[in-house]
């Protein structure tokens, strides 16, 4: 079952006296393509996070928010006040509102608050991970939904394409017979006295140079192959992307074969679906 690379998860944890919070999002990539954004206190532990996400995601642009907002009477966090500045200075240029609202986005960034901690105790590192890992699931459903999506998407489209050669194989019986003609009457049309055999022998040379039955069974093979893979336990976007190259090439050499015209308008249009079968796979896991 194939599952999108586009997704979102998110997951809050309440401690004593603070709240944390943590975010992901990703799109798609060729391979895993992760940034963290993360307070300094807990940078120590981000290749912790870090291998975590990889092996929950594998691969996709994916950024990574841990977010801390103490709630506690009780607490020796800081304001770090040349940091806030900055970043207000920053949202100032992108984005209209008012010094308060643009102050509670600053707060929300990282390294805005400071503590006299040097390290993060054992069970807010425990609570922290476990709202990753409950953020990686979520956000694991929400691809995998996409992927439902993106699945039956590309059923349809491989059905369209196995009906399209249908159409190909009841085209070819007559595509021979039509060529042939054309070229006995262009032949007929020069007035020249031909030496028969040799002008058959020649003709049949020329006729098989526009056979297409091979490109018909492997391009069957590699819709069936594809569908299998489609069905499969694992998402394999890179191999199903690898059998669409294969489906094209197949497409291409038929349609430089045909050699008449209601064919390659078949071929047009088998194009175009393969087309939109590979835009679609670039989100594929």
């Amino acid at each position: 079952m194939i599952h999108s690379m586009t997704g979102f998860g998110k997951h809050v944890i309440q401690l004593p006296s603070k709240k944390i919070t943590v975010e992901l999002k990703s799109l798609n990539s060729k391979n895993l393509d992760l940034n963290a954004r993360l307070p300094q206190i807990y940078r120590q532990h981000e290749l912790g996070f870090r291998k975590q996400i990889s092996d929950a995601l594998v691969r996709g642009k994916v950024d990574f928010t841990l977010s801390v907002e103490f709630t506690g009477k009780e607490s020796s966090a800081e304001i770090n006040s040349q940091v806030v500045s900055k970043y207000m200075e920053e949202l100032k240029q992108i984005a209209d509102g008012d010094d308060l609202k643009l102050l509670e986005l600053a707060l929300r960034m990282p390294d805005t608050l400071s503590t006299d901690k040097d390290d993060v105790d054992k069970e807010e590192l425990e609570a922290i991970n476990k709202t990753l890992n409950q953020a990686l699931e979520r956000i694991g459903e929400f691809r995998k939904a996409e992927g439902k999506v993106l699945e039956t998407d590309f059923n349809n489209r491989i059905k369209t394409l196995t009906n399209l050669l249908t159409e190909v194989e009841e085209l070819d019986k007559t595509r021979i017979a039509s060529v042939r003609e054309r070229l006995e009457k262009a032949v007929a049309d020069l007035k020249a006295e031909l030496d028969k055999n040799r002008f058959e022998q020649e003709l049949i040379y020329y006729l098989e140079k526009y056979d297409i039955t091979e490109e018909k069974v492997r391009l069957a093979n590699h819709l069936n192959y594809f569908t299998t893979t489609l069905n499969s336990p694992d998402s394999n976007g890179k191999k199903l992307g690898f059998i669409c190259q294969e489906i094209g090439r197949e497409i291409n050499t038929i349609g430089s074969k045909a050699n008449f015209a209601p064919l390659q308008q078949l071929v047009v249009q088998m194009k175009d679906e393969l087309e939109k079968i590979k835009e679609q796979m670039l989100n594929v896991l």
